[in-house]
């Protein structure tokens, strides 16, 4: 196989699924860590390394990605049982959100949200993926449980702040994939610092070093540190990702940097070469 991104193996007793070579869980113990803004400007830096790149939002309760990436509206169905991806700067999207309407709560007990979720990666007609990243809610609960069961993944990245209250649920994530056979591929530290928009001062207002210490501790990598900026924040609102309004600026270099890190942990993984070796037929000679 010529292309570069490389199918790797996943849990023991699943197989891949068709047009997704690697799907790469993006999760957190706790909410309020920007995980959702780290992920679409992941897969944006992904994209722009020339992967193809899917982002399926797995957040039941709390959709983020329609309004990260601008997006809105139903999407459309061939067949009037799957479903199409919506695509804004070359990444293929779904999401709850797209399904219910943006003010309804979801009141949903585990079993249905778990079926809604395995639902809408099933039933969507993704495009030959590289990528696909899953932006999963915070915390260790059914989700969680039913991606380590039902999904294939090839490896997962905890996101944190370098405080202790983000760090201690954050380890509880780690270990969680850990126990389900999901490769940890790495840790990224977001709202390392704090940039003022003012002055341009740096200061680390939520502690230092606190991603390194649990990369250390769980001797997994850390993928990259991403500062606390207000650009960050203004771009998300207006549902345009920093890799995209600024794709040459100091945080596009850093994101790119954390995504080429997670790439290279998940080329370290055992290759997996179901599917490519194509169908055998045998024959009898007449």
């Amino acid at each position: 196989m010529t292309d570069k991104f490389i199918p790797r193996k996943v849990q023991p007793g699943l197989t891949r699924l068709p047009n997704i070579k690697n799907i790469i869980a993006i999760g957190s113990g706790k909410g309020g860590v920007g995980k959702s803004t780290v992920t679409v400007n992941l897969a944006l830096a992904l994209q722009q390394q020339g992967a193809r790149v899917g982002i399926l939002d797995a957040d039941i309760y709390g959709p983020s990605q329609p309004t990260l990436l601008g997006l809105s509206g139903k999407p459309d169905s061939p067949d009037g049982e799957h479903i199409i991806a919506f695509e804004k700067y070359g990444i293929q999207v779904m999401s709850i959100g797209f399904l219910i309407h943006e003010e309804a709560p979801a009141i949903w007990r585990g079993p249905i949200v778990t079926k809604a979720l395995q639902k809408m990666l099933q039933d969507t007609l993704w495009n030959n993926l590289d990528y696909l990243i899953i932006d999963l809610p915070p915390g260790t609960g059914d989700i969680q449980l039913t991606m380590a069961q039902k999904i294939p993944v090839a490896g997962a990245v905890i996101v944190t702040t370098p405080q202790d209250l983000s760090l201690i649920d954050a380890k509880k994530a780690l270990v969680m994939f850990e126990k389900v056979h999901i490769p940890v591929l790495g840790v990224i530290e977001n709202m390392s610092t704090h940039i003022c928009s003012a002055c341009g001062h740096e200061e680390a207002i939520f502690g230092e070093d606190g991603g390194q210490s649990m990369a250390d501790q769980y001797k997994v990598k850390l993928l990259g540190q991403l500062p606390l900026d207000k650009k960050i924040r203004v771009q998300s609102d207006l549902g345009v990702p920093i890799m995209s309004a600024e794709p040459e600026g100091l945080l596009a270099k850093k994101y790119s940097e954390i995504a080429t890190n997670m790439s290279t942990q998940l080329a370290l993984r055992p290759k997996d070469y179901s599917g490519l070796l194509g169908k055998i037929k045998v024959q009898q000679e007449k």
